[in-house]
């Protein structure tokens, strides 16, 4: 892509089954599934694993991901998850204040200090490829992060003993999902999108 090209920047509703990646994946379902036109050099900033849902940033800008994940500012990012069985008060208050998660090896990493809420079930929430049985035992949580370590929510839910069923990233900053559905993409312009991550030194 041409450096004279002006970049392009879109919010994606990652679908459950669905990689965040365009090439490489042999056929699983990948980012070129969707119905969108992206332009050549369109990448991910911040990925989503295969089973989890929600929102995704792509642009053509490949400075984005080092100033939003890699700057001295914290970017905060916020996840629905549902988590088989009753999470009690003492796990949630594991939680806020650090978990040990394993990184790689017999190396292990205590998570720093977020925000985690029980919350109901949100009305209207999208459908996924997969639905936990709501007769079962289980429990909503809204959690709030700064930092993002491979497959870090999962981890800290297996960390208090509980199996991550539905896990949807559901804002970044105040870019959020709004009514954007499941594989659905929206594009913004450069300055909201620059706006609304609140990062002021990016021309």
């Amino acid at each position: 892509m041409s450096d004279l090209l002006p970049h392009r920047y879109f919010i994606v509703n990652k679908p459950f089954n669905m990689l965040s990646q365009f090439v490489g994946a042999g056929d699983m379902n990948m980012l070129g599934k969707l119905d969108f036109d992206f332009p050549e050099g369109t990448h991910c900033i911040g990925r989503l694993d295969n089973k989890s849902e929600g929102l995704l940033l792509l642009t053509t800008n490949k400075k984005v991901t080092k100033l939003l994940f890699q700057g001295d500012v914290p970017h905060e990012r916020k996840y629905l998850v549902q988590v088989y069985k009753q999470v009690s008060s003492e796990s949630l208050e594991a939680l806020r204040t650090g978990v040990l998660i394993p990184l790689t090896g017999d190396l292990h990493y205590k998570t720093t200090p977020c925000q985690v809420d029980i919350v109901e079930k949100p009305i209207g929430l999208f459908q996924s490829g997969w639905e936990y049985p709501e007769d079962r035992p289980h429990t909503w949580l809204l959690i709030s992060l700064t930092e993002g370590k491979f497959r870090q929510i999962r981890k800290m839910m297996k960390a208090i003993h509980h199996h991550c069923q539905r896990l949807i990233r559901v804002s970044i900053e105040d870019i959020t999902l709004e009514d954007l559905q499941p594989g659905e993409v929206r594009e913004i312009s450069e300055e909201e999108f620059f706006r609304k991550l609140r990062i002021t030194n990016w021309e």
